[in-house]
């Protein structure tokens, strides 16, 4: 799931009082993994209603974002659109991974290992249309603004922060900071404990925020640069050179100062380096979008959640009462305004 530059990016913790008033543009396909890979049984079986049908990702939607609004963030879902054709073989991997993780699964359930079985589940989770349109639904009866991105929905997400019409972009991935967002905040979906996979023990997992100007500045490159350190690294779009990490990578890109250069110091060629940083410079973006929050659609909600998915009627009350008002005053576009003036 993108590059991993954790040793070259510096986060702080983000505190939750420093959310409100803010819109942000949380990637949905991202957001939507993480749900579906974070909450499960014991033995890493999904959340499912009667039919069989898999609920994890409508119960994170639920609780998460009635917990941001309580909060006083304005959450903005974007969702992938066409991928470029460069993440091809990335798309294939990562499906055959899936299907290898949930045959390990299925083993390890049926040998008694409930800690290998959940780590399995996790590394399995399937995103498939029925859950993102089950996903895109539930959103719009809570009355959380969508965005349909024509490609990549970090890539939108980062163009609408770079915009300023959001705050900042959410992952869990840095691609945001190779598309232009100013701002990166991760965990934003995920604080609280968590789980670690292979182990009977947890982790406290914190909101944290970067800035992207300040990372640049840290490591001395520019944002063209970071793009060319991590094409050397590999990327979702691009395979990278074998035996070439982060801390390499900036080595050879201060060195020679672009990726061409230092894969010509490699004796290596890459002849598809112009797409692939073009997929970060000049992607296709929506300008056309709504982002205001909304007053949730009771009924709708409660018909979705209970009447289809069998969800506790008690359970999407309490989370339907923390996302209505009053709650904390909103912003659009810098200003501070009351809840109520969204609706």
């Amino acid at each position: 799931m993108g590059v991993n530059l954790s040793d070259l990016v510096s986060f702080t913790e983000l505190d939750p009082a420093q959310l409100k008033g803010r819109t942000v543009a949380i990637d949905a396909y991202n957001a939507i993994y993480q749900f579906l890979s974070v909450i499960r049984g014991p033995d890493g079986a999904p959340l499912m209603d009667g039919k069989g049908r898999v609920t994890s990702h409508l119960a994170g939607l639920l609780n998460r974002n009635a917990n941001l609004i309580e909060l006083g963030l304005s959450p903005v879902y974007v969702f992938d659109g066409i991928p470029s054709r460069l993440k091809a073989a990335t798309i294939r991997e990562r499906s055959e991974r899936r299907v290898r993780a949930h045959e390990e699964w299925k083993e390890a359930v049926k040998e008694g290992d409930v800690q290998k079985a959940y780590t399995k589940a996790t590394q399995s989770s399937k995103l498939t249309n029925e859950i993102v349109e089950s996903s895109r639904v539930l959103l719009v009866h809570l009355g959380i603004p969508i965005v349909q991105a024509p490609g990549e929905g970090e890539a939108q997400a980062a163009y609408m922060a770079a915009k300023g019409d959001v705050w900042s972009a959410s992952s869990q991935d840095f691609d945001s900071f190779l598309f232009g967002a100013p701002r990166l905040v991760r965990n934003l979906t995920l604080a609280g404990r968590r789980k670690m996979p292979g182990r009977n023990e947890y982790r406290d997992i914190k909101m944290e925020m970067a800035e992207l100007g300040p990372t640049l500045a840290a490591i001395g490159l520019s944002r063209e640069q970071l793009i060319d350190l991590c094409i050397l690294v590999g990327t979702d779009f691009n395979e990278g050179i074998r035996g070439i990490g982060p801390k390499k990578a900036l080595k050879l890109i201060k060195e020679h100062g672009t990726a061409p250069k230092a894969l010509a110091s490699l004796d290596k060629e890459l002849p598809e380096y112009e797409e692939i940083k073009d997929v970060f410079l000049h992607f296709e973006h929506a300008d056309e979008y709504d982002l205001r929050l909304r007053r949730p659609d009771h009924e709708k909600v409660l018909e979705m959640l209970v009447g289809q998915f069998d969800f506790g009627q008690q359970r999407v009350e309490n989370a339907l009462l923390k996302m209505s008002p009053p709650a904390p005053n909103r912003p659009e576009k810098g200003n501070q305004r009351s809840l109520d003036s969204f609706f």
